[in-house]
């Protein structure tokens, strides 16, 4: 069951990155959308929605490979029970 929750959890913000470059392209062809106002404001939308998708999708990957211990060193949470020697 919890990995059907996490599918669901996946899939919303797919969804909206998807709707995002539907939004982006349809302002390269042209295409108003009716509750827009003009093209720019679609367009700025369409990236919004673009990367506010993409940025859940990363931070749950992120996230689940944090856990896993299966991230580079650069990407590693800072060890705070380790105490640094400094004079």
């Amino acid at each position: 069951m919890t990995r059907i929750i996490a599918l669901i959890i996946m899939l919303i913000p797919g969804f909206i990155a998807a709707l995002g470059i539907k939004l982006m392209r349809d302002m390269v062809f042209g295409i108003l959308q009716p509750p827009i106002p003009n093209l720019f404001i679609q367009f700025i939308l369409g990236l919004l929605f673009f990367a506010a998708g993409l940025g859940f999708i990363a931070g749950f990957i992120l996230h689940r490979d944090r856990k896993k211990n299966k991230v580079q060193a650069i990407f590693r949470i800072p060890d705070s029970s380790k105490k640094q020697n400094r004079p």
